[in-house]
């Protein structure tokens, strides 16, 4: 579900260049490419077996033309890639720092739930990865709000917040959070998606177009 609410918030434009920070086997990456044709992506990724599924990936949906993965570690920085700034940049930053907040499911994917160097390093990494005025595109957990807000202000703004909650009557669990760097526009809490209605055992009518690729997140 975050990878396709990630996809979904992704609103590049033709001929732009988006990078997706950890990008997995390219769940988001793909779902974001087939949904924006016009814009190229390059996706992020420090195992080396999950990048290697994700180029697997990106030659069976036939994407070789606009979708790279390039090995590289978020905590080492932008930099560390000598690759030119993006339009925009996505994540799915890894939800805890602290190891004795989570037993993870195994050794093996402790890097998709463990952010060794913290949340500062992923935002950090997105905050060196874009142009001035470019995206910054983020899903997290809704109590990680206050500090990713925090950490992204002091090189961003123009904060667009879309709260994503299980019901109508529950709080939100996930944030998509949208800033531009240097960006200097009051922050704007947007109506929240719900993702099931109480009577019904599906998804809501909104949560079941943007899964079916009909409707996109929107920011407005």
């Amino acid at each position: 579900m975050d990878a396709a609410l990630l996809a979904a918030a992704c609103d590049a434009g033709s001929g732009e260049r988006v990078i997706e920070a950890g990008c997995g086997v390219g769940g988001a990456l793909l779902a974001a490419a087939a949904r924006r044709p016009g814009a190229r992506f390059v996706g992020l990724e420090r195992d080396p077996a999950a990048a290697d599924l994700a180029r697997g990936n990106v030659v069976l949906n036939a994407l070789r033309d606009r979708v790279e993965i390039v090995s590289g570690d978020v905590e080492r920085g932008f930099r560390a890639l000598d690759l030119p700034v993006f339009d925009a940049v996505i994540g799915n930053p890894p939800f805890f720092d602290d190891p004795g907040a989570l037993r993870a499911p195994s050794p093996e994917k402790s890097g998709a739930w463990m952010a060794d160097g913290g949340l500062a390093a992923w935002t950090g990494f997105c905050l060196k990865a874009v142009r001035e005025g470019g995206t910054i595109t983020l899903i997290h957990r809704a109590d990680r709000l206050a500090d990713i807000l925090a950490l992204l202000a002091p090189k961003a703004g123009s904060f667009k917040i879309r709260p994503v909650a299980p019901f109508a009557d529950a709080p939100a669990k996930r944030v998509i959070v949208r800033a531009i760097k240097t960006g200097k526009a009051p922050l704007i809490l947007l109506p929240p998606l719900v993702l099931h209605d109480r009577e019904g055992s599906g998804h809501s009518a909104a949560a079941e177009a943007i899964l079916r690729g009909d409707a996109g997140l929107g920011w407005t």
